[in-house]
């Protein structure tokens, strides 16, 4: 039963993946730069890498007690970051951010889908209008007229990314209260790096020629995939994948938001997307399953 006589409660777990979004949202240019001047899978390995040499520092004392669940928990999430950002960072060779954004928002109606169709949780019917509205606001702040939306190798990637990105988010649910956070970190981390660098000769993709951009890039995002990550695995102990994905929405807003900042025009279109964010974010929040 929802109860609309008073606003909603927030809590510290839903505040923590709100402040996940605004690094997402900062971070997205440079991962664009990133990839113009070293191969997407060099540098999603090497991020994940630094990540994970950063989450062993932090949680290497436990790991000696590491489990088998874990190690499969850790492995499972950690595919499926790689399959997801690397592929994301593949299709940012070739596409523009915006258009980016728009095809990657497919993982927001398809986490409540995969939830419908692998655990048979049946969303209600005010989860969908707020997946509806952010989709839209994505959409919106996309503005894919504007960027040119055509089908080639990049958007293709793309369109694959959202999957892995969404069943990433329905895993970390899933296993979150199970395992032993800090191990798991540690795993999924390291897997995710081990893998994006495994895939560079497989795809015939040589090491790039030394460069402080990427190397400052991946040694920023990988301190803050830490962080997002121990974020993620933390909050979504008691934040459902589907309420979580509606908040996690509204990371072209702050993308958008920064911009401006860095001098960038936000068309009106955009500010209505961002609107319909907000409202779905808002609207979730009385959705207490």
């Amino acid at each position: 039963m929802h109860t609309f006589g008073r606003l909603p409660s927030v809590s510290r777990q839903e505040l923590s993946l709100l402040i996940v979004t605004v690094v997402w949202g900062a971070t997205f240019t440079i991962v664009h730069v990133a990839v113009q001047q070293s191969g997407p899978w060099f540098f999603v390995g090497t991020r994940y890498l630094i990540a994970g040499m950063i989450s062993v520092l932090v949680f290497g004392r436990g790991l000696g007690q590491l489990s088998r669940a874990e190690v499969f928990a850790g492995s499972a999430i950690g595919a499926m970051i790689f399959l997801g950002y690397g592929l994301q960072a593949v299709g940012l060779q070739t596409i523009g951010g915006g258009t980016s954004a728009f095809i990657t928002a497919l993982y927001v109606p398809l986490v409540p889908v995969l939830q419908w169709v692998v655990f048979k949780k049946r969303p209600q019917l005010l989860t969908w209008v707020s997946v509806a509205l952010a989709f839209g606001g994505l959409v919106l702040i996309a503005d894919p007229a504007r960027a040119g939306l055509t089908v080639g190798p990049g958007e293709i990637a793309t369109v694959v990314s959202a999957l892995p990105i969404a069943v990433n988010i329905i895993l970390i649910g899933w296993f979150a209260g199970k395992v032993h956070l800090g191990r798991v970190i540690v795993v999924q981390l390291l897997v995710a790096g081990a893998l994006g660098l495994a895939t560079m000769p497989v795809v015939g993709e040589r090491p790039p020629d030394f460069s402080w951009v990427w190397l400052s890039a991946a040694a920023a995002l990988g301190a803050a995939s830490c962080v997002i990550q121990l974020t993620m695995n933390w909050a979504q102990r008691t934040v459902s994948p589907t309420r979580a994905t509606i908040i996690y929405a509204g990371e072209p807003v702050w993308a958008a938001i920064i911009g401006v900042f860095a001098g960038e025009q936000l068309p009106a279109i955009a500010i209505l997307g961002a609107v319909l964010i907000l409202a779905s974010s808002l609207l979730s929040a009385f959705d207490h399953r």
